[in-house]
């Protein structure tokens, strides 16, 4: 089976009802980044940063994946299809991917604070006093500004056997996820989806198609083209 590998962003995941990373002025959800994703953040006021993560881990509960989620999933009947996602939400899991590599961490899990390889599934609001098993404050199991992506040497694995690669809802401008596409193999097809896409060097070196629309309306084209 051909290897389809799919980058993600918030884009696709924005059209569920799940808010952008952040606003021109850097602002998330009202808050300055540094303040809920970063470590100093953290050390600060932790109550805010688990507050904040609090919010948008009951808001992902009530949000259902779309139909570019759905159309990724059922081309594995066709493909070997794995993601490669800047998001923290399950939403392609919940809609039926089986490999799917975050590389920001995930919303639905928290970790210990001094043992980062103790992680746990996580579904109610984190408080200060939840300890994980070795004595220690649990945090949200997300990679903050100025933190190590321990995901990133597997994603580029990934990518690097690519026959097809699609780019969705992501503008591949922050790096590390925007070195992936570097390592794709330069015989790989790639599909870029986003209503602005941003065209990088990289990307004109290589044969591709640009789609000009939201991740729904074009992964239904792109699911059609491929089955």
């Amino acid at each position: 089976m051909k290897k389809i590998i799919a980058l993600t962003g918030a884009g696709i995941s924005a059209e569920s009802g799940i808010s952008t990373f952040r606003d021109k002025d850097g602002l998330w959800e009202g808050h300055d980044v540094m303040e809920v994703a970063s470590p100093s953040g953290w050390k600060n006021n932790p109550t805010l940063v688990n507050n904040f993560y609090n919010e948008r881990r009951r808001n992902l509960l009530n949000v259902k994946y779309n139909s570019a989620h759905k159309a990724l999933a059922e081309l594995e009947s066709h493909y070997d299809v794995h993601i490669i996602t800047q998001n923290v939400d399950d939403l392609h899991e919940r809609a039926g991917s089986i490999h799917v590599n975050h590389l920001h961490g995930e919303l639905l899990k928290v970790r210990s604070s001094i043992n980062e390889n103790l992680i746990y599934d996580w579904k109610t609001d984190l408080e200060i006093g939840d300890l994980c098993e070795q004595g220690s404050q649990l945090r949200p199991h997300i990679v903050w500004f100025g933190e190590m992506v321990p995901a990133l040497p597997n994603a580029i694995k990934i990518i690097s056997n690519a026959d097809i690669v699609l780019i969705i809802g992501t503008s591949l401008q922050v790096y590390p996820a925007a070195s992936l596409i570097s390592f794709a193999p330069q015989n790989a097809i790639v599909y870029y989806l986003d209503p602005k896409p941003y065209i990088s060097h990289e990307l004109k070196l290589r044969h591709h198609k640009i789609m000009k629309c939201k991740a729904t309306e074009g992964m239904l084209k792109i699911k059609e083209e491929l089955l």
